[in-house]
């Protein structure tokens, strides 16, 4: 059974819809099925397209741009859905991705002017994802541009400054086009969720979570103490995702024969 199906199932829809768009190009209609149903913009909620706010989040008609995402969310989505749950994870992942579209139609329409302006993409909500990995685990390492390893939160704080001067930009008629605003409402979306609903429900695992007292465990010699203090060591600095299948074991077992005691 998956550990992560949420993820996996997010995953594929991702790139069934891909495929659907490469598809649009030689099946007759499905090019105007899929610009109808798999874009959002706010002309087409004021016409009654409410479930493209849903849709366009599944949605990506570029490989780098899909590829990308994908593995952004597999990263770091099977480590929330693990904490978390399956239902809570895809209510969050909703939740962020609606926000997102939401987001989106605000800023193309208040801000740029033009509420014409498509969006499409995973990217929302996956900040809003990276936004929550960053408040649960502020001091894990992850790679900035993939590159430069930086604590979570310093990470996806600069992220978000990015986006800010992006908007800023196009807000003037310059920038790239990329979903600033998309970006940021799934971000304030996952902020949200953590600090009302997730912190109190789903507190973070901290270190003492994973280990047993070693005092009264039986049998507890001194070469798996240390091999114990080892692993809480790695799994402050670069959390519970970056254990090994083997020192998962050793955590099971030292936590089996504690329960047992």
């Amino acid at each position: 059974m998956l550990r992560t199906p949420a993820v996996s199932v997010i995953i594929g829809i991702n790139v069934l819809v891909f495929l659907a768009w490469q598809a649009a190009s030689v099946v007759p209609g499905l090019g105007d099925f899929m610009v109808v149903n798999f874009l959002v913009s706010t002309t087409r909620l004021m016409h009654g397209y409410v479930w493209t706010l849903v849709t366009a989040a599944f949605s990506h008609n570029e490989l780098w741009h899909v590829a990308i995402n994908m593995f952004v969310l597999w990263s770091f989505g099977t480590v929330l859905e693990r904490l978390w749950g399956t239902r809570i994870f895809v209510v969050f992942y909703l939740v962020a991705a609606v926000a997102s579209s939401l987001s989106h139609c605000a800023v193309s329409s208040l801000i740029m002017g033009d509420g014409n302006i498509p969006a499409l993409g995973a990217s929302g909500a996956v900040s809003g994802l990276l936004l929550a990995y960053a408040l649960y685990f502020p001091r894990h390492k992850i790679l900035l541009f993939g590159v430069i390893p930086v604590p979570a939160l310093a990470g996806v704080l600069a992220f978000v400054g990015i986006d800010l001067w992006g908007l800023v930009a196009q807000s003037r008629g310059g920038g790239l086009p990329i979903g600033h605003g998309a970006h940021l409402g799934g971000a304030l979306a996952g902020a949200l969720m953590y600090f009302f609903w997730l912190r109190a429900t789903r507190p973070a695992p901290s270190a003492r979570a994973h280990r047993p007292p070693v005092g009264d465990a039986p049998g507890l010699t001194p070469e798996e103490a240390r091999e114990f203090e080892r692993i809480r060591v790695k799994i402050e600095t670069w959390g519970p995702q970056a254990l090994t299948p083997k020192e998962q074991d050793f955590l099971n077992r030292l936590r089996e024969r504690v329960l047992q005691a």
